[in-house]
């Protein structure tokens, strides 16, 4: 691994990934990003977590770059939970979308924004045990709503549509909403749990595309990625270079450039390392290579 690094833009995912399996960053990770920040490397990471979501299970870490979060449809800041950019549905896609899915109340929520304000609005009644464990783990959240009926499920700038329950009850859900344009879909199992999530977000709304759109803002040439899951395969498939921890799905491992240790062994943050120590043995080998001409 041997890369400029004033010219690569490097991007983790969390879950699975950075994050150990209780879903925290370990000392040595924060203090070696924080090292390698301050020297210079270009750093950031993409989930599907919402910005308060990924800055509570990232506590200590800064970051100088805008973190890419729900799957690829809000650009955000680390520090400020500031929302930089989002994406949201159209009115004729939430039309379709209430259409298609009329086992929401039970298992799902949608996240609105007013303004840059957050909501998750769900439907109290007989829920789906992931979403229950969900709504107690978040039951100090204050973006947390409960709607009157289904329609009040959905706000004037919807942007997120969230199911979790068993895979066998979720697959046909997911048959259905996939067979669309209008919006992008993941499906995957949890990484912490049995229950399967599916996450919808608004048209071209994909960690891929998203980073694209970062890299060439911010003027890199080159981007390496880092990850685990199915929501990972579109970033991995436009990096120049992409490294499947260990613990990652076989699918993903056949596409990486390489598979490096899993999350529980500070895996990302020892090939970042790794990535600065041979930048830094290129630069001295170049000084000695122009010495000898002298």
């Amino acid at each position: 691994m041997n890369h400029s690094l004033a010219s690569t833009l490097f991007v983790s995912d969390l879950d699975g990934t950075l994050l150990r399996k209780d879903a925290t960053l370990s000392r040595h990770t924060i203090q070696t990003l924080h090292q390698l920040i301050e020297e210079g490397m270009a750093f950031t990471y993409a989930t599907a977590r919402s910005i308060q979501s990924a800055k509570r299970v990232t506590e200590g870490l800064r970051l100088r770059l805008p973190v890419i979060t729900r799957n690829g449809s809000v650009f955000a800041d680390q520090e400020t939970e500031a929302i930089l950019e989002k994406a949201i549905f159209s009115k004729e896609d939430v039309s379709l979308l209430k259409s298609l899915l009329p086992e929401l109340p039970h298992c799902g929520f949608v996240s609105s924004y007013i303004g840059d304000e957050m909501t998750k609005t769900y439907c109290d009644g007989e829920l789906s045990v992931g979403l229950q464990e969900y709504v107690a783990d978040h039951a100090d959240d204050h973006r947390m709503q409960v709607a009157a009926d289904p329609n009040a499920l959905w706000g004037e700038q919807s942007g997120y549509v969230t199911m979790i329950d068993d895979y066998e009850k979720l697959a046909p859900t997911y048959a259905r909403v996939r067979s669309y344009s209008n919006w992008e879909c993941v499906f995957q199992k949890d990484t912490y749990g049995e229950e399967y999530w599916l996450e919808i977000c608004p048209k071209n709304s994909t960690k891929a595309k998203a980073l694209l759109k970062l890299k060439e803002r911010l003027g890199f040439e080159k981007l390496v990625v880092f990850g685990d899951s199915v929501n990972d395969v579109s970033m991995f498939e436009i990096a120049d270079e992409a490294y499947a921890v260990s613990n990652a799905m076989d699918e993903l491992k056949q596409i990486a450039t390489a598979v490096i240790g899993n999350n529980e062994e500070d895996a990302v943050a020892n090939a970042l390392q790794k990535f600065r120590d041979a930048a830094v043995t290129n630069t001295l080998q170049n000084i000695r290579n122009k010495a000898n001409k002298i």
